[in-house]
């Protein structure tokens, strides 16, 4: 009996821990080496050691709860690295969750607070503003900048019209983090919460996987800079971040196991019905608006699906019977939308690979 009840709880364990798809992280450190980041006005204290601080007690926090989990800096010491080799090394590593961590700075000394963004293109001055800044690290890469970077220019507003053409295919997912890093950090040491944004940034604009970037607060405010300028607060900042990071893990499958195929609406009475069998399709993207599958944001793409999971439209093309069919279709569609993955559906509900 004993054993039997043992082998029982340790395939209910197996089975928990199997229905939890994060086996991946990469922490990013904001800034490094020739690039400090924002910096007190009193020079004393740096972006990028506050940054760094914070994101190595976050990943031993997640290793130390979640010895499977496997982390993945993009830097563990005082080195630069490049906004493209940040989301390079996400890619590469296959992460399933990319956090990137900042400082921000504000011309007024009275701005205070925390925020969380994702990938978007909010036109909010401030928003543009953190976005300008921050991507600005591109200037000290080297003249090839705008080759790396398909001729974009930090400082020139125009350049950020690209970013209403590029639509993030885990928008939903990252916005969930993203709400829960800033529900948590209303408990920190620093109350003033500013919300979660959409903004432009460069190290989020090619990740393939859920990903947030946040701004601890405003080194440029008094009362901000010190909490940031002390350890023991770097400590209470990865806590908050790994408590949310807790609760996303739990509620990603359960979200993630109640979205439901919608009927085509008359705005977009083109877009596939429900198929109501088990099938694998691609998603492209996803995002707040119905879209016509006519548009050109598909790329000449056909049977195109529509899911909605609240106010979250996904987007996806192609039915396909067998896994091996969605992976082939799947190799073909990232010519046009890199950040393509499968989804297995059935019964018009999405369900885990």
């Amino acid at each position: 009996m004993v054993i039997f009840c043992l082998i029982v709880q340790t395939c209910a364990i197996a089975q928990e821990n199997s229905s939890v798809n994060i086996k991946r992280i990469v922490i990013d450190a904001g800034h490094g080496g020739r690039d400090p980041g924002t910096v007190s006005p009193d020079g004393r204290v740096k972006e990028k050691d506050i940054t760094l601080s914070v994101a190595l007690k976050l990943g031993n926090l997640i290793k130390k709860n979640h010895p499977s989990i496997e982390i993945v800096y993009t830097r563990k010491t005082d080195v630069a690295v490049a906004l493209s080799k940040r989301s390079e090394i996400a890619n590469k590593s296959k992460a399933d969750l990319f956090i990137s961590i900042h400082v921000n700075a504000a011309r007024s000394r009275a701005a205070s607070g925390s925020e969380t963004f994702v990938m978007g293109t909010d036109k909010t001055s401030s928003n543009l503003e953190v976005s300008m800044l921050e991507n600005s690290v591109i200037l000290l890469e080297g003249d090839d900048y705008h080759t790396k970077y398909e001729g974009f220019n930090p400082n020139d507003p125009e350049s950020y019209i690209v970013f209403t053409l590029l639509q993030n295919a885990y928008l939903e997912q990252s916005l969930l983090m993203a709400s829960l890093v800033q529900k948590h950090f209303g408990k920190g040491p620093i109350k003033v919460n500013r919300g979660i944004k959409q903004a432009p940034f460069l190290v989020l604009w090619k990740t393939s996987m859920p990903s947030v970037l946040i701004e601890l607060g405003f080194i440029s405010n008094n009362n901000d800079y010190k909490v940031l300028s002390s350890t023991k607060n770097h400590d209470r900042f990865a806590e908050l971040i790994y408590t949310a990071f807790e609760e996303f893990r739990s509620q990603y499958d359960k979200g993630y196991n109640n979205l439901d195929y919608v009927t085509p609406s008359s705005a977009n009475s083109d877009v596939k019905p429900t198929y109501q069998d088990t099938h694998y399709r691609v998603q492209i993207f996803s995002g707040k608006n119905i879209i016509p599958a006519t548009s050109r944001e598909f790329k000449g793409e056909t049977n195109i699906g529509q899911i909605q999971s609240g106010t979250i439209y996904k987007y996806t093309v192609g039915k396909y019977s067998t896994l091996e069919e969605a992976e082939r279709a799947k190799t073909r569609i990232r010519k046009k939308f890199p950040q393509a993955f499968i989804i297995k559906v059935s019964n018009g509900k999405i369900v885990p690979l």
